[in-house]
């Protein structure tokens, strides 16, 4: 399998275009799903609903509270997770505004007479009502450390590189992110806590991979003085293709293993990396590493001679 990455020459820039319009044409379904169903989809984390922790007397199965909760009316949905000990769990629900209290006796009820739970005696730890307006916060935070985290992302490349390395960075970064959260719209995944921290993570490994690819675009600008900026950029793709694939490869196997295996617990987190790093890697051959040739060719090459062919031939011409 890895001879198909060895001394690879492949024309990634040649399809640049068709990556452009992949990448346009998919954001732009996402934004129509999410404007059709009348926004995304947010967990109790940012709707507010109510909180229950319970302790059970003998273990039990968290499928058997699920199925216990599934026929409750009104309830517009629930997170069951074990929480310590094999005996205690902590029940999430969405409910609607205003009812949080109520619905937390309803809740307790539906349990304690459902025959999943037949001869499964447990009380109730303790009960919190979490309102809306604590879930607004949470939005808005989220929100502010996902621009922040990419604000610091332009600066720290622009710095360590150059402006347009810091550009096509943010761009590739903010593609990444808007990708991944379109994706969770059209399979009608909710938001959650969990989520936006795989977002975040999205974020740094999406970074580290475009980095790789900029510094070895750095280099071969230093030592293919006589190739063209298209054929430097291109060539240092084609370099780290095999970096980026077992890299990729290697993480896509153990969220694999997470996604299949860890439970529902972690199901949607682990789903959230799945994408983001497929679309990381993506963007860092598509869009990032093409984005910093359309920004010379636009802006620099008329300006300065790019190439050490160029200087010879203006010599020439002398």
């Amino acid at each position: 399998m890895m001879w198909l990455f060895k001394d690879a020459n492949y024309p990634f820039l040649r399809f640049k275009n068709w990556g452009y319009a992949i990448s346009i044409g998919l954001t732009l379904l996402a934004v129509a799903v999410v404007v059709v169903r009348g926004g995304l989809k947010y967990s109790i984390d940012f709707t507010g609903g109510t909180l229950m922790q319970l302790e059970f007397d003998e273990p039990v199965e968290s499928q058997a509270l699920r199925e216990a909760l599934a026929d409750m009316e009104e309830l517009k949905s629930s997170e069951v997770q074990r929480f310590g000990d094999i005996n205690d769990f902590v029940i999430r629900a969405q409910v609607p505004p205003g009812q949080e209290n109520a619905f937390r006796d309803r809740i307790e009820a539906q349990l304690r007479g459902a025959p999943q739970l037949e001869g499964k005696n447990f009380r109730v730890v303790r009960a919190e009502a979490v309102g809306p307006k604590i879930g607004d916060e949470l939005k808005g935070q989220a929100l502010r450390a996902i621009l922040y985290a990419m604000a610091l992302i332009m600066i720290y490349v622009a710095f360590r590189f150059d402006f347009k390395f810091g550009l096509a960075a943010i761009i590739a970064t903010f593609h990444d992110i808007v990708m991944s959260v379109g994706i969770f719209a059209l399979v009608g995944k909710e938001i959650s806590l969990a989520v936006v921290a795989a977002f975040l993570t999205i974020v740094g490994y999406s970074l580290n991979d475009t980095i790789v690819v900029f510094d070895r675009i750095r280099e071969n600008l230093r030592s293919m003085r006589r190739e063209s900026y298209a054929e430097v950029v291109n060539t240092s793709v084609n370099q780290t293709l095999s970096r980026t694939i077992i890299t990729g490869g290697a993480t896509l196997i153990v969220l694999l293993f997470l996604f299949f295996m860890g439970g529902s617990v972690i199901h949607d987190f682990a789903f959230a990396l799945l994408i983001g790093i497929l679309i990381g890697t993506y963007s860092s051959i598509f869009i990032a590493a093409p984005l910093v040739l359309e920004w010379h060719r636009r802006f620099e090459e008329g300006r300065a001679p790019a190439t050490g062919a160029r200087k010879t031939k203006v010599g020439a011409r002398r």
